[in-house]
Parts: C-alpha cells; sequence; structure tokens
C-alpha cells in the first residue's frame, strides 16, 4: 500500500494549485454562458487562499487482481455487479484501490462559514470539491506515468455511487484501504465520509492500451443535473 501526503510536495514541483476556475463555477451550477459578477470571482479568489492554507490532500493506493465472471467482479476485498463499473474495466487484470481527502481542516474552515457566511460557505463548497477533483487528477496522472513504465494503462477511476456501482462498496473500499489509520477519513452509516471532501475510487490496469472518456458525469443518467459537464 502507498501513501502520499501531497501539498508541499505539489506546490513545490508545480509552483502553485493549479486552480480551474470553470470547475468550481460548475460546482456552483453557473452554466458556461452566463456571466459571473465581480462579487462572485472575488469570493472565489478569497475562498481558494483559505482553502490552500486549511488543506492537507493525502491519498493512499492499494493494488488487487481482478477477477470477472460473468457480470460479476472480484477482488479480495470487494464483490460488486455493476454494469458501468465492469465496462470501464473491461481487458483489465488488476484496480487500484484509491482513496484520498482534503483534511478535517478544510471541514473546519466550512462550518465556520456556514455559521457566518453563507454566501461564502456556498463558495467554499464548489471550490473544495473543486480542489479534491483536481487534487485527485493530478495524483491519477502520476499513477498512470508510474504504472505505463511498468506496461499497465490506466482506466479513469471510478467511484461508488457512479452509475450502478452501488454506494455500499464505499465499505470495502474504507475497509480495504484502511483509510482511518492512514490518511484519517471514516465512514458514516448513511455511508457519507469524514472528512466531507473525500473519495474513493477503483481504477483498472490493463496491459491493452484503450482510448476510455467514461467516467463521473459521463456514466450518470441524470441528464438534467445542473453540476453536470
Amino acid at each position: 500500500m502507498k501513501q502520499m501526503d501531497a501539498m508541499e510536495e505539489w506546490l513545490e514541483g508545480n509552483g502553485e494549485f493549479p486552480w480551474q476556475d470553470r470547475e468550481i463555477l460548475r460546482y456552483l451550477g453557473y452554466p458556461q454562458e452566463q456571466k459571473v459578477t465581480e462579487q462572485v470571482m472575488s469570493l472565489i479568489g478569497e475562498g481558494k487562499q483559505e482553502l490552500e492554507q486549511a488543506a492537507r490532500p493525502r491519498s493512499v493506493w492499494k493494488e488487487y487482481p481482478l477477477r470477472v465472471e460473468g457480470h460479476l467482479l472480484t477482488t479480495a476485498c470487494l464483490k460488486t455487479v455493476s454494469k458501468n463499473l465492469e465496462k470501464n474495466l473491461k481487458d483489465c487484470e488488476k484496480v487500484l484501490l484509491f482513496g484520498a481527502t482534503l483534511g478535517s481542516q478544510v471541514d473546519r474552515l466550512l462550518q465556520r462559514y456556514a455559521r457566518l457566511q453563507m454566501s461564502k460557505a456556498v463558495i467554499l463548497q464548489a471550490s473544495a470539491a473543486a480542489m479534491l477533483e483536481t487534487y485527485c487528477d493530478w495524483q491519477n496522472e502520476r499513477l498512470r506515468e508510474e504504472y505505463k513504465e511498468k506496461g499497465w494503462y490506466l482506466r479513469p477511476r471510478f467511484s461508488p455511487g457512479y452509475g450502478d456501482f452501488p454506494l455500499e462498496c464505499q465499505s470495502s473500499l474504507v475497509s480495504a484501504l484502511e483509510l482511518s489509520k492512514r490518511i484519517g477519513v471514516t465512514l458514516t452509516d448513511s455511508l457519507l465520509m469524514a472528512p466531507s471532501k473525500s473519495v474513493t475510487a477503483v481504477i483498472g490496469l490493463s496491459k491493452k492500451p484503450r482510448v476510455c472518456t467514461v467516467q463521473g458525469c459521463e456514466v450518470c443518467g441524470k441528464k438534467d443535473c445542473p453540476y453536470r459537464r
């Protein structure tokens, strides 16, 4: 199992956090064509600075062999039936189970503004979601490069709750990755993660290169979602 405490390393290697304002606005529900006020952009700018101070991104991952029998997908710690995940893992012989978090200080920041300034809290929620996604993308790219040197190709990460991948599988991933011990992430009885800006995912490993764009919004049947890409 590998683990990474990444904020210092990220900033050292990249100079600054690679924010994508368009993603923040998407999480806020802004259509691409809608003009954004200076006040909103100012609050976004303030929020980004505060999140960079509060966030302590960490991630952990572990490799497992994959067995597919019919529509049943099985690893040493996860067993599920999911047509969407099965399609994503086509030609894969192994999987990486992946977990990441922005840390508990981000939750405290969100809770503070929920009491003091709700408009800022909403923007911080969207910015933190975009931050977590960007961090996972960055870590995903590092894994892609690492495994390519070994002759393996990564499929896009796929999280419980996407498409027909049961959210109940969250428990198996949290347990297998020892997220509480490794990066301080726990799971509530209602399958919510704490800290809230945390995620788990399955990443396929295949010997066959394949262009695969199935991820997130693209497998969701809710076409009218305001957060859809």
